[in-house]
């Protein structure tokens, strides 16, 4: 993925995000030299892997199969001085895009349509050798209630609608085709993307980024190599 994609989905986002009247914290908003200056300061932030998150996967169509994650708050599962008990992120998907196919062995998370349009998900049980159980019916609680839906089958929710996934459920959601962008939230336990994260699809979670312009906000998976 190019540089000048991720500076340019960052921006996309941000406007999403004033205009949906969500606030990031000063962080958020911080420059590369701003960075820089609280370096020190903001170990925390850093060491918790805060801040924003632009991939696609590896995957090479962003619009497509991608995702752009404001991670708020999250703690760390071996030190738990550090950060809270619980994480939250942001997730500002364009229309028609999604996230690829993924569940997590420890992670409880909420999936939350924000505002904006339709957010679609579709569901399967993971088997024990990590493949995808395509028989099995799903028995999940959307907005509180427990519902069982077939393996992949589309559930569409709307703003202000949530659906709460277990471990081991395998997920794909996204922004539904044609009913414009939607701002998703996730509040989950501790989340850890660098060990937690199991794909059916063959991809990277944190792509490999081509320099073509100057980088201006680092990710959160680059901060010790773009501010050391």
């Amino acid at each position: 993925m190019k540089r000048s994609e991720i500076e340019e989905a960052i921006v996309w986002a941000k406007a999403l995000l004033a205009e949906r009247r969500f606030c990031l914290p000063p962080f958020g908003q911080w420059t590369l030299g701003d960075w820089r200056a609280n370096y020190g300061a903001a170990e925390s932030v850093r060491r918790l892997m805060l801040g924003w998150d632009v991939t696609d996967y590896g995957m090479g169509d962003f619009a497509a199969v991608g995702s752009i994650l404001f991670t708020l708050r999250n703690g760390d599962l071996h030190d738990r001085s550090l950060g809270t008990p619980y994480a939250e992120k942001v997730i500002p998907v364009m229309d028609g895009q999604r996230l690829p196919m993924h569940y997590h062995a420890m992670k409880t998370e909420d999936i939350i349509n924000r505002g904006g349009g339709l957010m679609h998900i579709a569901l399967w049980n993971a088997l024990a050798d990590g493949g995808v159980d395509g028989g099995a019916d799903v028995r999940v609680f959307v907005d509180g209630i427990l519902r069982t839906v077939k393996p992949g089958e589309e559930l569409l929710l709307a703003p202000g609608s949530s659906i709460s996934l277990t471990p081991r459920l395998y997920h794909i959601f996204g922004a539904k085709q044609g009913t414009g962008p939607v701002l998703v939230g996730e509040v989950s336990s501790v989340n850890d993307d660098n060990t937690d994260n199991y794909f059916y699809e063959k991809v990277l979670r944190f792509t490999e980024i081509e320099e073509d312009v100057p980088l201006t906000v680092p990710l959160c998976n680059e901060y010790d190599r773009a501010l050391g």
